[in-house]
């Protein structure tokens, strides 16, 4: 590692063409760089300069050695100036990963961040699991609910509330439901249940504050909540579904969200980094275009 110092300090002697004005560039002392450059030629049996009072010159060799020190020298300052981009510039590729059903979601958050950097590049990791995050190099993870310990960043998005929905098929010829109790009858659809043959959700009107806890027997279980979104739609039976997944769907009617003024619980949504400082300038945007984006989402 000296050597490689003592190389680069001889190739700013020869750029700078004194060995003052390359000590004034590097913060050192003229003979400390002097010293460097001696050490160099003790190392190498030649000399590499011809050193007068006015002006220094290479010597046959120092001008072969230069021209490889030069090559290392600009390599080393393309490095640094490429970590200097990735952090004041977001360019590279973002490298995000999440549930399936936050596809779309993500897609609406970071397209305004995409289109006024041409130079940034996006890959989408959609996995139920909770995969390797360290193997898959992800830069942002987003997590829903509650958090197991780990060494990486958590940062608070937002809450995304549930919503139980139905499809138009499933609730034609049926009553409006005013009350918890009235979707007893109905078939339902259940998410990682266990072992047990019965789910229980506790609902809490908005206004009066009346409290009911439902209690259900589903026809269909899942261990993703994507599948149930989408059997849900079917007409199958009724599903509670994050409001970011589905609301597209409400908003066009391919689905109805029943129960409006019931508040039926929520869920925390959480990006996970791995460091918490020196976060690439990437990373550092898109967290906060995605904190933007879903902190209002609580108040759906």
């Amino acid at each position: 590692m000296e050597d490689l110092k003592r190389m680069a300090i001889f190739a700013t002697v020869v750029e700078q063409g004194s060995m003052t004005a390359a000590a004034r560039l590097l913060g050192m002392s003229a003979s400390a760089v002097s010293q460097q450059v001696r050490h160099l030629e003790a190392q190498a049996g030649l000399p590499l300069m011809h050193r007068t009072t006015r002006r220094l010159s290479l010597t046959d060799a120092g001008q072969r050695f230069y021209a490889q020190c030069a090559v290392m020298l600009q390599a080393a300052r393309q490095a640094r100036a490429e970590l200097d981009a990735e952090r004041d510039e977001p360019v590279g590729e973002l490298r995000i990963a999440a549930v399936l059903g936050l596809a779309a979601p993500l897609g609406r958050a970071l397209a305004p961040l995409l289109h006024a950097h041409p130079q940034l590049r996006l890959q989408l990791l959609l996995d139920e699991s909770h995969s390797d995050l360290v193997a898959e190099r992800v830069d942002i993870a987003i997590r829903l609910g509650e958090l197991p310990d780990s060494h990486w960043v958590a940062r608070p998005l937002g809450t995304l509330p549930w919503w139980i929905c139905a499809a138009p098929a499933l609730a034609q010829g049926r009553p409006v439901p005013q009350h918890p109790q009235a979707l007893q009858a109905w078939p339902w659809m259940a998410r990682n249940i266990g072992k047990t043959t019965s789910a229980s959700m506790q609902l809490q009107h908005r206004h009066s504050g009346e409290v009911v806890m439902l209690h259900t027997a589903p026809r269909i279980i899942s261990n993703q909540q994507y599948a149930l979104q989408q059997l849900c739609s079917e007409g199958l039976g009724l599903a509670r579904l994050f409001s970011l997944e589905v609301a597209d769907q409400v908003r066009s009617g391919q689905l109805l969200r029943l129960l409006p003024d019931w508040d039926c619980g929520s869920l925390r949504i959480s990006a996970l980094t791995p460091e918490r400082q020196a976060l690439p300038a990437r990373v550092r945007l898109a967290l906060a275009t995605l904190q933007a984006h879903f902190a209002p989402l609580a108040l759906s």
